[in-house]
């Protein structure tokens, strides 16, 4: 079982930035590829961005590419997403998950652990 627990969600004016962090209970560096997925009120829940163990490779959603990065340090037991130019359509709840598997190129978190998901809302 591995807790996994969001913080740095919070208000900002479109454009601005936030970091998220995700601390897990046990280590990361078992080998998990991690995520951060959203869901905005009335849509499905969408991958983000995940990133594999070694941060060699990275999956970003098409409209968040060039502003979001996803990052993770091991030795701490966490995950970041760092969010740069939001936008008001990013306006969700986002969750921290993994691991992440890969099906037919795509992510999928049949096997996730969730943590409990951090708002983040930008205005206008």
């Amino acid at each position: 079982q591995v807790q996994l627990v969001e913080f740095g969600g919070g208000l900002v004016q479109a454009g601005g930035s936030l970091r998220l962090s995700c601390a897990a209970s046990t280590r990361t560096s078992l080998g998990y590829t991690m995520g951060w997925l959203r869901q905005a009120p009335g849509k499905e829940r969408e991958f983000v961005a995940t990133s594999t163990w070694s941060g060699d490779n990275t999956y970003y959603l098409d409209s968040v590419k060039g502003r979001f990065t996803i990052s993770r340090d091991n030795a701490k037991n966490t995950v970041y997403l760092q969010m740069s130019n939001l936008k008001p359509d990013d306006t969700a709840v986002y969750y921290c998950a993994g691991p992440v598997d890969e099906i037919a190129t795509m992510p999928n978190c049949g096997r996730c652990f969730w943590g409990q998901g951090t708002q983040v809302t930008v205005s206008s």
